[in-house]
């Protein structure tokens, strides 16, 4: 699909003899190289303490970032001036049909998964998430958008969620999304958004928003993918306490 050799970091749960035979999520990570260690760090002793269930982790690394994880083509950046290293941009279309053809048929032909799916990504992946909620509702159950980059090609994703979202059919997804304390017009970005999600009203879509003044763009993922995790499973039990 690619036309690429893609690396993966993959975490897989050590169960007890009891549990070995359990159907597993997936928690797929844009930026794999980045927060991969941390997501799994959390996972394993999330789960380790039954606050949410064992699940696989899948990092995707990336080749070209700026390639796959933006939805269209623009070579300007935030402070709006024509940045070159934005030339590749716009692959992300052929990015996820790559997820979805490729990756998940070979994560669930190697692994014992069950059919919940999580995508989640920060900065730019947040806007590949973002994107894949509005383009590919279905794909996943869950989405987590750390600090997404709205800003990018002219508010792309945010123009998509007013165009997109009062037809959005949704099967009872979850969607977490966050900003930190960031520059310019980052955090008005995000603010729009969450009021749009909130205009819409969607019966089927749960949703979170989450500020954290205190942390920058970089820092605000060790506190926020926590956050997410615990709200998509807030109402999680074990089978134990069920």
């Amino acid at each position: 699909m690619l036309q690429q050799d893609r690396q993966l970091y993959i975490q897989v749960p050590h169960l007890d003899s009891a549990a070995a035979n359990t159907a597993l999520p997936v928690l797929y990570l844009l930026d794999g190289e980045n927060h991969f260690h941390l997501l799994a760090a959390y996972i394993e002793y999330l789960s380790h303490w039954q606050v949410i269930p064992p699940m696989i982790v899948v990092g995707i690394i990336s080749v070209d970032r700026v390639k796959d994880l933006t939805p269209t083509n623009s070579v300007l950046n935030f402070s709006g001036k024509v940045d070159s290293s934005y030339k590749t941009s716009g692959g992300n279309e052929p990015f996820l049909t790559f997820v979805q053809q490729e990756l998940m048929p070979y994560v669930e032909a190697k692994y014992k998964t069950s059919a919940v799916k999580i995508l989640a990504g920060h900065s730019f992946g947040g806007i590949t998430t973002l994107n894949c909620l509005l383009t590919r509702p279905s794909l996943f159950d869950a989405y987590i958008a750390i600090s997404p980059s709205l800003w990018f090609a002219n508010k792309f994703v945010l123009h998509l969620t007013e165009k997109r979202l009062p037809q959005l059919a949704l099967a009872n997804q979850k969607l977490f999304y966050s900003v930190g304390n960031e520059d310019g017009s980052f955090r008005q970005d995000v603010v729009r958004f969450d009021r749009l999600i909130k205009k819409g009203r969607l019966k089927n879509l749960e949703h979170r928003y989450k500020e954290y003044p205190a942390e920058s763009h970089m820092s605000e993922p060790i506190p926020a993918y926590y956050d997410a995790l615990r709200f998509i499973y807030k109402d999680w039990k074990p089978d134990s306490v069920k």
